[in-house]
């Protein structure tokens, strides 16, 4: 597998939106691994592609010599090798905060908002139920997400960056699929040289004066099990039948 990449790998996909310049990239925080086992098989198939489903976690408390007795395995390594794509979460993984809690954060709803995340997260309660309140606590407007973007853009996970550009050098594909907003993830995606059309994540709906308009029910990731539905699809190359219209202006 070819060496971590220095320098920025080129976007393989023009956004049609301003990219943010000014995404974080902490220095100081470590990354743990808490699972790199495929969801599916990694052997080569004919008809469909061989997924590692990968989840990492951001450990406040993780010191060096912790940190060197989670070395991947041999065996880890030629799963990660062997892959024809990875899929990556996003929040508290390829990015170190929640993307949601950022947004209503600062749109005023935080507090009640968090509650409603660690009920998702614990399986308290039903994924879709979970992200219809947050989002009803929240009820953003375009201009609102833009200006969140702007003021507190993401903070990109140490280490992501060079493992994703060594991914892409293997010519693996990478997929963000997340249970968080696309309008929140495109920088990231932007950032790291992933193209929007391998995000899988929930849509924001707006008016057509930028008004909340709701949220896209249809996406596999806005209901328990989401994620799963959403490797699945990426396995038989069925991922893309959604992506043809312009989701930020959607009604």
């Amino acid at each position: 597998m070819a060496s971590p990449i220095s320098a920025r790998t080129s976007p393989r996909h023009t956004l049609s939106v301003s990219p943010l310049s000014s995404v974080r990239s902490p220095h100081t925080s470590q990354l743990a691994i808490r699972a790199a086992n495929p969801l599916f098989p990694c052997a080569k198939l004919s008809q469909a592609r061989a997924v590692v489903a990968a989840a990492m976690e951001v450990s406040k408390h993780l010191s060096s010599s912790c940190l060197a007795n989670r070395q991947p395995s041999k065996e880890v390594l030629e799963t990660w090798r062997s892959a024809d794509a990875v899929c990556f979460d996003v929040d508290s993984t390829v990015c170190l905060d929640e993307g949601i809690d950022e947004l209503a954060d600062f749109c005023g709803a935080g507090q009640a908002v968090a509650e409603w995340t660690t009920k998702a997260m614990t399986g308290t309660v039903p994924f879709e139920e979970a992200l219809a309140a947050r989002i009803s606590l929240i009820k953003p407007s375009l201009s609102q997400v833009q200006y969140c973007l702007e003021k507190r853009p993401p903070r990109i996970s140490p280490g992501i960056a060079d493992l994703i550009k060594t991914l892409i050098a293997n010519n693996t594909e990478v997929f963000l699929v997340s249970g968080g907003f696309r309008q929140m993830i495109e920088p990231v995606a932007f950032e790291l040289g992933i193209p929007t059309e391998n995000i899988i994540a929930n849509r924001l709906l707006f008016g057509t004066s930028g008004e909340y308009a709701g949220f896209d029910t249809t996406e596999p990731t806005s209901r328990s099990g989401g994620k799963a539905v959403a490797v699945q699809q990426i396995r038989q190359g069925s991922w893309l039948q959604d992506t043809g219209y312009d989701w930020r202006w959607s009604n």
